[in-house]
């Protein structure tokens, strides 16, 4: 995981002490915020409460704890950050879509949030990436919809292997 920011290098150095190597799962999980939510209280040297990922979203987004609010647009900015990586490494023209627990969660705080211009903010690459739709899939059986694609319509309708590009 790169840091974009002093902040997040103190972060991502933070994590490293203790897991010796920072992968972007160590950041952007639910395991992930659970880190960046305590970095975050280390950091600050200030006391709380230890929170779970899903203790952490709910303050951080109905704004009952500023420390939680921190972890989930640290957690949104670095989602940001990778999904464009991936946009890049995949050349996924037709979209990034995110899909998770936490992601549907909090939809309106990712679309306020620097996740976007994250994305965007690859130096020269930056137009191609602006071309590039990013959502958020919050159907709850969005994966076995796609297994049942898969088991009924065969790999070239679900877009695998032989599938007819546009």
């Amino acid at each position: 995981m790169a840091a974009t920011s002093p902040r997040e290098e103190a972060i991502i150095d933070y994590l490293r002490r203790q897991f010796g190597h920072v992968s972007a799962e160590r950041v952007v999980s639910g395991s992930g915020l659970e880190n960046l939510y305590r970095a975050v209280v280390a950091l600050d040297g200030v006391e709380a409460p230890e929170r779970s990922a899903p203790e952490i979203t709910k303050a951080g987004s109905d704004g009952t704890c500023p420390l939680s609010r921190i972890a989930l647009e640290l957690f949104c900015g670095m989602l940001g950050t990778i999904a464009g990586n991936v946009g890049l490494i995949f050349g996924a023209r037709g979209g990034v879509y995110i899909a998770g627990g936490i992601a549907p969660r909090i939809t309106d705080l990712i679309a306020q949030s620097e996740f976007r211009a994250r994305f965007e903010s690859k130096g020269r690459l930056r137009t191609y990436l602006q071309s590039i739709p990013t959502g958020i899939i919050i159907h709850p059986a969005a994966t076995f919809i796609g297994l049942r694609t898969l088991v009924h319509c065969g790999p070239d309708a679900a877009g695998g292997p032989g599938a007819k590009g546009p």
